[in-house]
């Protein structure tokens, strides 16, 4: 972005994203600084030069290796749905790419679908973390309220080769609708690969019961946290076409 008022209008998209009590909003004079050393901030406008959706990233280093960090992508609610968060992820990596940085990182909540569709189907990125309230209660979004912010991490190889190698560090899960689906799991089992169940529209199921949404937050916490403890990798993403149900396909290690 170039003009000043073009990223205090980031500021409004950020507001409608995460509501006007959202604490953790970044502010301009920060998002000008970051594109001095190497951070984007690129955005989308409509014809008559409105913004409505923006992504935001700084370099940084992860285990040693120059990364980058995909901290922030807000899309106005009229325009989600749309391949816009798609196109400016793709803008990043070339951004990125001409750096000669090869992944970047960011966190998404695994209870959001249309997140997990986009990040591991559409992009082809791989959740690697599960981290517990990684932001804190979420108190203050409308958004991450009643469910907390537990998040992933999530790797996403920007060259083809590295993506291989890494899904070839975990066995083919093979028939999806086959595999066990272990959302009350208590211990590891024998399995090759499973399924963990997530809600079609988490924010939908807020709205109507907290407590469900609850417990669809303490169930998969569960689950992720014990199959990813033991080494397994999450390796897919998919939608059931006919009972529409939603899950994670995560493999054991070859």
């Amino acid at each position: 972005m170039q003009t000043y008022d073009e990223i205090v209008a980031c500021r409004d998209v950020q507001q409608e994203t995460w509501g006007e009590a959202f604490v953790d909003l970044v502010p301009p004079s920060l998002l000008v600084v970051t594109q001095k050393i190497g951070g984007i901030l690129a955005g989308a406008f409509t014809e008559a030069n409105e913004l409505v959706a923006f992504v935001y990233g700084v370099p940084g280093l992860r285990n040693g290796e120059d990364i980058h960090w995909s901290h922030m992508m807000a899309v106005r609610p009229a325009y989600r749905g749309s391949g816009i968060g798609r196109d400016l992820k793709l803008f990043q990596r070339e951004f990125v790419l001409s750096q000669g940085i090869r992944r970047i990182h960011w966190t998404y909540d695994p209870l959001e679908a249309l997140n997990a569709n986009l990040n591991l189907n559409r992009l082809g990125a791989f959740p690697e973390e599960y981290v517990r309230d990684l932001y804190g209660d979420g108190s203050s979004s409308i958004l991450h309220s009643t469910i907390g912010t537990d998040r992933y991490v999530v790797t996403w190889h920007l060259l083809e080769e590295d993506r291989l190698a890494h899904r070839a560090k975990f066995e083919d899960a093979g028939v999806l609708a086959d595999l066990p689906v272990v959302n009350d799991a208590e211990a590891i089992r024998d399995y090759h690969a499973v399924r963990v169940e997530i809600p079609v529209h988490i924010q939908h199921v807020k709205k109507q019961s907290a407590d469900l949404a609850r417990a669809w937050r303490q169930s998969t916490r569960k689950a992720l946290e014990l199959y990813l403890g033991a080494g397994f990798g999450v390796v897919g993403y998919y939608q059931d076409p006919e009972s529409k149900r939603c899950y994670y396909i995560l493999a054991r290690p070859r």
